[in-house]
């Protein structure tokens, strides 16, 4: 038995990079998750499926209600009421690195909308659903880069910070529905996006400097704390935002 055993997780953005190490690991601790993602999720839920784990995957756009209705009906219909919710899509790997004054009010609005609201509405669609179970975890993800106030960077940055914003006041608002709100905030990750980003990759080198712990971050660094969070192990805590970055930040 698998401490995440009988329960019901939902991970966004998962079918590929960190998303889909996080649906990974919830299946092997026996988890039953449905792998989200606008693109197709069928090779991250394949490889669940064949390492034992149970999964199904769904088309889903964080943006649409109507999208993240019909998730929430078919994850119901499938496995039951969701338990957890891990809110890991976002814009990110496209971006290119440019001054504030470069970014365009089109691409602004595109990261608020999948950065920010997107969050917002896949936390209102799933609610309900938690509320039938008597209990819930959020874990909501957040960088870095809000921190450090990294240049270059400031739609995405900005809506990181929203992040942080939206778990503290939206975990007030839970709390009395045994539904707990966290974030993890998470350093630099060797994931398929930064790997294939040549901006992001040159920024390995400085970020390396200023870990405490002299290596690159890899998903499965991640995984613990995100685990930590989903389970019982945290029902007493709610609100916070956890720096996972190897002590490049010390706070």
């Amino acid at each position: 038995m698998g401490r995440m055993s009988g329960k019901v997780a939902v991970v966004t953005g998962a079918a590929q990079g960190i998303g889909r190490a996080y649906a990974e690991s919830l299946a092997i601790h026996g988890a039953q998750v449905v792998v989200t993602d606008v693109q197709d999720p069928d090779e991250a839920v394949t490889a669940i499926i064949s390492a034992g784990g149970k999964a199904i995957g769904l088309k889903t756009d964080v943006t649409s209600d109507e999208s993240l209705s019909a998730m929430v009906e078919e994850t119901e219909s499938t496995f039951g009421p969701i338990e957890i919710l891990v809110n890991n899509a976002a814009v990110f790997a496209a971006l290119k690195l440019k001054p504030f004054s470069q970014i365009s009010n089109d691409e602004w609005d595109l990261v608020m909308r999948v950065n920010v609201r997107g969050p917002f509405q896949a936390a209102k669609a799933v609610v309900p659903s938690m509320r039938k179970n008597g209990r819930g975890k959020i874990i909501n993800i957040s960088s870095g880069t809000v921190l450090r106030g990294a240049p270059m960077f400031l739609h995405y940055v900005s809506s990181k910070g929203a992040v942080i914003a939206q778990t503290r006041a939206i975990s007030r608002e839970l709390a009395a529905d045994n539904i707990h709100v966290n974030t993890i905030v998470i350093g630099l990750t060797e994931s398929e996006g930064v790997k294939e980003h040549a901006q992001l990759s040159a920024l390995r080198a400085p970020t390396l400097a200023v870990r405490a712990i002299q290596r690159e971050m890899l998903p499965e660094d991640v995984l613990g704390t995100m685990l930590f969070l989903a389970s019982e192990d945290s029902d007493f805590i709610t609100g916070q935002s956890i720096n996972v970055d190897g002590g490049a930040l010390n706070q």
